[in-house]
């Protein structure tokens, strides 16, 4: 049996779909963009850059999780 088109409801929009949500898109394209990071110098703490950015990288993604949470969670 096939549905009757003319019956369908438009979808909803998704309870969670949020405009904050579009930042967790930085710590996963900042990354790939190799010229921040593909140099020794500078040197913090005498490592260089490749790797104390990648920490870097990860704080990023730590408080940009944390923003979009706080600003999506429900208000009960």
């Amino acid at each position: 049996m096939t549905p009757d088109p003319t019956n369908a409801r438009p979808r909803a929009r998704a309870a969670d779909a949020s405009g904050w949500n579009w930042l967790l898109a930085v710590p996963i394209v900042i990354p790939l963009i190799t010229l921040f990071y593909n140099r020794e110098t500078p040197r913090l703490f005498g490592f260089p850059a490749f790797y104390w950015m990648q920490l870097g990288f990860v704080l990023i993604g730590v408080i940009s999780t944390t923003i979009v949470y706080q600003m999506t969670k429900r208000k009960d």
